[in-house]
């Protein structure tokens, strides 16, 4: 370093990189709540940033442009639902514990109530509007969770190919959480009391104990199929014997 060089102390370089987070911070949470209520194309980066209480440079600065931030506000405020792949298709797992780690995974954000009311409206919007978030976001929410979960109930299960009854199985899982997520206003309305982010961990045991009740019931169904499909071929066997 030449002896002309001023460098920044740290203290300053601390402030400057706090001063950057919390800059995109507020550009974040602006956006999601002004792309939930407005939608992307009726909401400018202007907008954007007179709500965060800084300037349009910054968003180009933080996230490159709109749609950036946009894909962002779907993703940053509680992860992806593909990021907890790892955590409940852990093998070293049994299956309760694999059930418990998904289902609390996918309620955690319930323990933040505004972030979880504009994420939904979001998510909302994007169906009955879709934009270029929407192929991604059926691939990392959608297809790889499901995909995942199915292998886990198939390991678990002994079932060897994955078929029909699989999917409607992991579908149904998959719907116990949705029912928490779209349901909010209902549950509010009906039992306040189950609609507290401190009760969230006990809706995880739950319904980890209800999957595992369903899950048990499509292995028996699965057996008394094999079953009947053995005593249809005896007697068939049976039949062509006789003749």
């Amino acid at each position: 370093m030449s002896s002309g060089a001023h460098p920044i102390p740290a203290a300053a370089q601390r402030t400057a990189r706090s001063d950057g987070e919390d800059t995109r911070a507020r550009l974040l949470q602006a956006a999601l709540q002004l792309f939930s209520e407005r939608g992307f194309a009726q909401t400018s980066v202007r907008a954007i940033a007179q709500a965060a209480d800084t300037n349009v440079a910054a968003i180009a600065y933080h996230f490159g442009d709109k749609a950036q931030l946009y894909t962002a506000t779907f993703y940053e405020p509680f992860g992806s639902g593909s990021d907890l792949i790892p955590v409940f298709a852990d093998q070293a797992l049994d299956l309760q514990g694999a059930l418990h780690h998904y289902f609390a995974g996918f309620l955690e954000p319930l323990k933040h109530d505004d972030l979880v009311t504009q994420s939904l409206r979001l998510h909302v919007r994007e169906l009955l509007d879709p934009t270029h978030v929407w192929p991604e976001l059926i691939e990392r929410e959608c297809r790889a969770p499901h995909m995942a979960l199915v292998q886990v109930l198939c390991r678990h299960m002994g079932v060897p190919v994955v078929d029909d009854d699989m999917h409607r199985l992991a579908f149904s899982l998959a719907g116990l959480v949705m029912q928490l997520w779209t349901q909010r206003d209902p549950l509010v309305a009906i039992a306040p009391q189950l609609a507290t982010a401190g009760v969230v961990d006990q809706w995880v045991e739950r319904l980890t104990g209800y999957a595992l009740s369903m899950v048990q019931g499509e292995i028996a169904r699965r057996q008394a199929t094999q079953r009947s499909g053995r005593r249809t071929l005896r007697t068939s066997h049976k039949k062509e014997s006789n003749a």
